[in-house]
């Protein structure tokens, strides 16, 4: 039985069958991918560039084209960051003030300028400031029971936040 010796750099092999000699087309009808070199015969599809559009169907009326319209993007809708009173009693400390700025800072949202609503999952046991644009009925019961005090900024016609999809939390 041969004795290994310890695998280094200068002793690495690679196992066989892990490297594949790569498919030489065009190279003589005796290799199985000569002449065409698999292309099949003359035309658009055999020769090299673009080829057809993405969703061709053979000159039919594309799948695409037959459906028809559907949906709207409202420019207006407002898009908000959402914060749960269980990430407030984790960040911050007794008597501190929530706003915006503070939880971009903490990085529990995308943007200092965003929408912020707060939500009512989990508990909270500290006394709280909190300055949002939205409030839960469930958040604004759990802040208020701890002590806490709600502020809710209002936004005014013009002055829009940043509209981030998704959050930072």
């Amino acid at each position: 039985m041969p004795q290994e010796l310890p695998v280094d750099l200068s002793n690495l092999q690679s196992v066989p069958g892990a490297r594949k000699e790569r498919i030489r087309r065009g190279r003589g009808t005796g290799s199985g991918l000569g002449k065409t070199a698999g292309r099949g015969g003359k035309g658009q599809t055999a020769r090299s560039g673009k080829g057809r559009p993405r969703g061709f169907e053979g000159g039919q009326s594309a799948l695409v084209r037959r459906l028809p319209k559907f949906g709207f993007k409202s420019p207006f809708k407002r898009y908000y960051d959402v914060i749960n009173v269980l990430q407030l009693e984790n960040r911050y400390q007794a008597g501190e003030t929530v706003e915006p700025e503070s939880l971009y800072e903490k990085g529990l949202v995308a943007s200092k300028n965003c929408f912020v609503k707060i939500l009512g999952e989990g508990t909270l046991s500290k006394k709280l400031t909190v300055r949002a644009h939205r409030f839960s009925k469930s958040a604004i019961q759990k802040i208020n029971s701890a002590g806490g005090k709600i502020e809710q900024i209002e936004v005014v016609a013009g002055t829009e936040g940043e509209e981030t999809k998704g959050g930072g939390g």
